[in-house]
């Protein structure tokens, strides 16, 4: 979201002189060319014509209009539902988490969004139909139906992915019976309530949880808070994926309660485990649980001692005893072993959570990369994860050639994916894109 005020900021004014008449295109009128000389004066100008636009739009709905500028309808046109601060030309009296009707310069109606009052991003599109309880209902039926096709061997899932699903900022995860929540704007938390009756409607769970309790609430001016909906919602909950039982820490546990993104990426480096397995960042023992089946032996290091707990219950109750738990500082420990190994797994939580940390976390997805790397002899396979939108893969793979280059190794590409199927990526929308996995053989 800093990336997001950065962009805002950048966008300011450059005056230059070309004589009297000029004014600065940030603060040219939405309905043209404009003669005022003065900055204050064009800016009136705007808000005038913004408000006959307004009076246009008014027999549109009883909900607020909000005027957006040539830029920001362009956006929509794109595919993206995000319009910018910056882009907004009047708020037409929009209240926190107001369903709105979006248009342009011209009053051309573009469609309905929730209205933010403190995020940058002061509107997401949600369509063009009425924003209410048949709304919530289609667009959760469809959400809920395309994850009874991609889920597999697991009663543990992602049922709504914010923009992916066409709700922007609305998070649903189910675990067994039980459903998380998460409304990460004002719209979607103004809906909760709604939304949660509309999910049981559908889904009959035993209990609905709210963890509410993600920093990006804070950007919305939104509490953090954990809060039970409905039903009961017991601490733990035991699921079940690929063929393991895991439990799941609704309350505390990271995201909603396990990572639920990579679940088909557990599967996939299984596939190729063998001899010695070292699974760095292992949290409560994903990759490591999977690789156990295949590999002779594994090491899995993490920094907390309350995942590694997790971890380890879950190991004893899959009958799984040749895993080792350490807990350690990754790149201390990366840096004092010598020994070699077969596989070694780099899960890191996200090293760049805006552009401007990208420089930085590219250094240190190098070093962690070329310590694995110096671990693994001909043959060997290295599995290294990104969930960072602002890196991207290829940035990922140069990132990683140049690790190998440094170590002195040569690899092949064995397989590139990314998140579950249950996370789905729009075309339009790269944020949606946030989790890289490749898996990368020693030759």
């Amino acid at each position: 979201m800093a990336s997001v005020a950065r962009r805002a900021a950048n966008q300011s004014t450059k005056v230059i002189s070309f004589g009297p008449a000029y004014v600065p295109p940030l603060w040219r009128c939405v309905s043209g060319p404009c003669s005022h000389a003065m900055v204050a004066a064009c800016h009136a100008c705007k808000v005038e014509t913004a408000g006959k636009i307004l009076k246009k739009s008014s027999g549109l709905a009883s909900r607020s209009a909000v005027v957006v500028n040539r830029k920001g309808a362009d956006r929509v046109a794109s595919g993206h539902p995000w319009i910018f601060a910056s882009d907004v030309v009047a708020h037409g009296g929009a209240q926190p988490g107001d369903a709105v009707s979006v248009v342009d310069p011209r009053g051309k109606t573009l469609g309905n969004a929730h209205y933010s009052s403190t995020s940058q991003i002061t509107l997401r599109m949600l369509g063009r139909e009425p924003v209410d309880k048949t709304f919530f209902l289609h667009r959760l039926s469809a959400a809920i139906a395309h994850r009874e096709r991609v889920v597999e061997r697991s009663n543990a899932c992602r049922l709504v992915f914010s923009e992916a699903d066409l709700l922007p900022g609305l998070i649903v995860d189910r675990y067994d019976r039980c459903l998380v929540m998460q409304t990460l704007t004002q719209g979607m938390d103004r809906a909760r309530d709604l939304i949660a009756h509309c999910l049981t409607e559908l889904l009959a769970p035993a209990g609905i949880l709210a963890r509410n309790d993600a920093g990006v609430r804070k950007l919305e001016g939104l509490e953090q808070e954990v809060v039970t909906l409905s039903g009961e919602v017991p601490e733990r909950v035991h699921i079940e994926m690929n063929g393991l039982k895991l439990e799941a820490d609704l309350l505390r546990g990271q995201k909603t309660g396990v990572y639920l993104d990579q679940r088909e990426n557990y599967g996939a480096a299984a596939r190729w485990a063998r001899g010695r397995v070292l699974d760095c960042f292992t949290s409560t023992g994903g990759f490591a649980l999977h690789a156990a089946g295949k590999a002779e032996s594994v090491e899995a290091v993490d920094s907390s001692g309350s995942a590694l707990e997790t971890a380890a219950a879950n190991a004893q109750a899959n009958d799984i005893s040749n895993i080792r738990w350490r807990q350690a500082d990754l790149f201390e420990f990366l840096s004092g072993i010598e020994r070699r190994y077969s596989m070694v797994i780099l899960d890191p939580p996200a090293f760049a959570k805006s552009r401007r940390d990208v420089e930085a976390a590219a250094r240190g997805y190098k070093e962690i990369n070329l310590r694995a790397l110096r671990l693994l002899d001909s043959g060997g396979v290295l599995v290294t994860c990104s969930c960072s939108h602002h890196m991207s893969e290829a940035a990922l793979f140069q990132i990683v050639a140049e690790a190998a280059l440094d170590a002195g190794k040569t690899l092949r590409v064995l397989e590139r994916r990314t998140q579950s199927a249950d996370h789905p990526i729009l075309l339009t929308v790269p944020e949606t894109h946030y989790l890289k996995c490749l898996i990368l053989q020693v030759i």
